[in-house]
């Protein structure tokens, strides 16, 4: 504990000085160690940093993770083997039956590995409006990844994916144009895809930003998805705003681009097919509104298929939602289980957003002991998708509440991943999540210092 104390104590001190030559204005508090390791001290043995301190974390275990100077490592095949736990298990392949309560530790750190490449879209996100790239990706697809941190992840960005919904609302001038909603990147380093025993096709979105995008996620209504053009399937209902978020091409046509599913579509069939002597695992991760462009996507390519023919169950299709909507009606559940998707949720159980829509008309709604599925309005009623993990058990209500924004936020799901005994204890996870902030920047910071720059100067 003394040495932990030491080093970080040191790297508070080279930061607040870095950060007074900086900014000479910036609040350094929030930043301080001595205020963290107080707060720890004062939660004693029930701190996850006390924790730390009495039991050394393995090379791949959660805190191993969160405190490891390499980012998002792949977990080695004999550590997966030590586990009686192969890659197909952990991507769902048996809907990750024993592999939940209680977490296993090599599922847990799987997930918190693309729950980085999901936080890596809120991070690379320009919200500068004075910024030529406002409302775009600060930087260019070669460097993206090392700039927020997870250069030794082994996987190479291919494409961008724009989307914008097709609403009609004077909320702003203009028209809504495509945004950035995240990025496809495949495992391209040779060591980190024999780790993962395949090569994996990754598919990352943010969640909800700009006004229209929150339009889009309020927007209740069900409509036919209407994907496959061969089957309309108008029983198989998803969420509008969701579905034109996915859907919509961008009116103006000012970058000439197609809709989110065409570039999503186009992106991910041209990879299969350049890969198509490999092993290969589609995985699809998002937040929140992400959450939901993830599960479209998943069940688009499985329903109509992306190398000719209707056939992908040997390609494992996996989703990987955190702090997602329901997506659509129970006959999209039942058509996504047809098809064999494979999806986990994280949800927090105290996040609002994991409720909606349909907080009253849902799969848990009865009725004078019937159930939705047996209602004659069945079609109306939302349905989530796929296997929850719970990580949140104390439950409140909706107005005991201090901060909803804060429950749903996508490092408050990473803390609650990285710090699973202190689910119990609000205190702690409002340390956690200052903790991984604190570590987050410091690295950005440090980095930011070796190349002679500001962290907050954006790269080409």
């Amino acid at each position: 504990m003394r040495d932990l104390d030491l080093s970080n104590r040191s790297l508070s001190l080279s930061l607040s000085l870095s950060l007074s030559s900086l900014n000479p204005g910036m609040n350094l508090g929030a930043f301080s160690w001595d205020i963290i390791m107080a707060r720890c001290q004062s939660l004693g043995n029930k701190s996850p940093i006390m924790k730390l301190s009495r039991a050394p974390p393995t090379p791949y275990s959660p805190i191993a993770s969160a405190f490891s100077p390499k980012l998002n490592a792949v977990a080695d095949p004999l550590i997966l083997s030590q586990h009686a736990c192969t890659w197909r298990d952990l991507q769902g392949s048996t809907h990750w039956e024993n592999l939940l309560n209680p977490l296993h530790p090599l599922l847990r750190h799987e997930i918190l590995r693309y729950a980085d490449f999901v936080n890596a879209c809120y991070k690379a996100f320009d919200l500068d409006p004075t910024s030529k790239r406002h409302l775009s990706c600060k930087y260019g697809k070669a460097n993206m990844l090392r700039q927020v941190g997870l250069e030794d992840s082994g996987y190479q960005v291919t494409k961008y994916i724009y989307a914008t919904p097709d609403i009609n609302f004077p909320i702003q001038n203009g028209v809504p144009h495509g945004r950035w909603v995240g990025y496809v990147a495949i495992s391209s380093d040779d060591e980190v895809v024999k780790k993962l025993g395949r090569r994996d096709l990754l598919i990352a979105f943010r969640g909800t930003v700009t006004n229209y995008e929150w339009i889009a996620s309020l927007m209740s209504s069900l409509t036919p998805a209407r994907l496959d053009p061969r089957n309309c399937r108008p029983e198989v209902k998803v969420e509008s705003g969701f579905l034109s978020m996915y859907t919509s091409k961008e009116r103006s046509g000012k970058f000439g681009l197609g809709s989110c599913r065409e570039q999503l579509l186009s992106e991910v069939s041209r990879l299969v097919n350049k890969h198509k002597e490999d092993e290969i695992s589609i995985t699809l991760a998002g937040h929140s509104l992400g959450s939901a462009l993830a599960l479209l996507l998943a069940y688009d390519i499985a329903e109509v298929g992306i190398v000719g023919t209707r056939d992908h169950r040997d390609i494992p299709l996996t989703v990987f939602s955190f702090g997602g909507p329901r997506v659509g009606n129970l006959g999209f559940k039942k058509r996504c289980e047809e098809l064999g998707l494979k999806v986990l949720r994280i949800a927090n159980g105290n996040d609002p957003v994991t409720k909606l829509p349909g907080v009253l008309l849902n799969e848990n709604f009865r009725l004078l002991g019937k159930t939705c599925a047996e209602s004659p309005w069945s079609c109306s009623f939302y349905a989530h998708v796929g296997v929850e993990l719970a990580l949140e058990h104390r439950q409140r209500s909706f107005l005991d509440m201090r901060n909803p924004s804060w429950v749903h936020d996508m490092e408050t799901y990473i803390s609650l991943l990285t710090y699973p005994d202190a689910t119990q204890h609000e205190e702690d996870i409002e340390l956690a999540a200052l903790i991984y902030r604190f570590r987050s920047f410091a690295s950005n910071l440090m980095k930011g210092l070796r190349l002679g720059r500001s962290p907050k100067q954006h790269d080409s």
